[in-house]
């Protein structure tokens, strides 16, 4: 990584000399490499703190598993900036498959919360033509209520920057209720800078998305989430 200029990294977390979380660590003090997109391709079952630490450091994580050689190139291609169209003919079927398989997306309960009516409606819009069921909060409080009384509620797609009660208070409610310790929230903010990824993990996200939201990313995440 020193010695020559890299667009991404994939990281197995079983390494022969060091185990995959030192490698991170060791990276994230070299201010020369702490920027440079690291994909964490694992098959071992990670704990909330271990998932915790790796999303801190690595920009995505894609567990092995089912679908996984067409995730890790979905996103790999999200962070390369690659065409789908310039791919050869067998990678870009795998990506189109992905992305046209909204098995794991039909039925689902989403609820996307938002101060912004504009947002409310593009995100509504995105999500309601992969065959998801949409409910809408334009406050925290008002997401803390459907939140406990949803029973079947799959995933939050939270807006940070909020009047009143921010996203980070919000999550950190919601966080504090045994039965939604799980339930997937990705964190949506328009600020990308440094250390608001930790602060929204730290505050109860599972993931984050920095707007103005790239689509094909946000469903890549939202189908990894629901995947689980």
């Amino acid at each position: 990584m020193r010695a020559q200029t890299l667009d991404c990294v994939v990281l197995d977390l079983r390494l022969p000399d060091m185990s995959g979380f030192e490698l991170l660590e060791q990276i994230q003090t070299d201010a020369k490499l702490r920027d440079v997109p690291i994909i964490v391709f694992t098959g071992r079952d990670l704990s909330d703190h271990e998932e915790t630490e790796l999303r801190k450091n690595a920009k995505s994580i894609v567990l092995k598993g089912v679908r996984s050689p067409e995730r890790l190139l979905d996103e790999t291609a999200l962070f390369l900036h690659r065409v789908i169209a310039d791919l050869p003919e067998s990678k870009r079927q795998m990506i189109e498959t992905l992305h046209e398989s909204d098995e794991s997306l039909s039925g689902r309960k989403v609820l996307v919360v938002d101060d912004d009516i504009r947002n409310i409606f593009a995100l509504n819009s995105l999500l309601e033509r992969h065959n998801m069921e949409v409910i809408t909060a334009t406050n925290g409080h008002e997401a803390i209520k459907l939140v406990e009384s949803t029973d079947d509620l799959s995933l939050v797609l939270m807006d940070v920057m909020m009047p009143e009660m921010d996203g980070y208070e919000t999550m950190r409610r919601i966080r504090t209720r045994q039965e939604f310790r799980m339930l997937p929230i990705i964190a949506l903010t328009a600020k990308a800078m440094k250390g608001d990824r930790e602060k929204c993990l730290e505050a109860g996200a599972s993931d984050y998305v920095a707007k103005p939201v790239n689509t094909d990313q946000l469903l890549s995440l939202v189908r990894m989430w629901l995947h689980r």
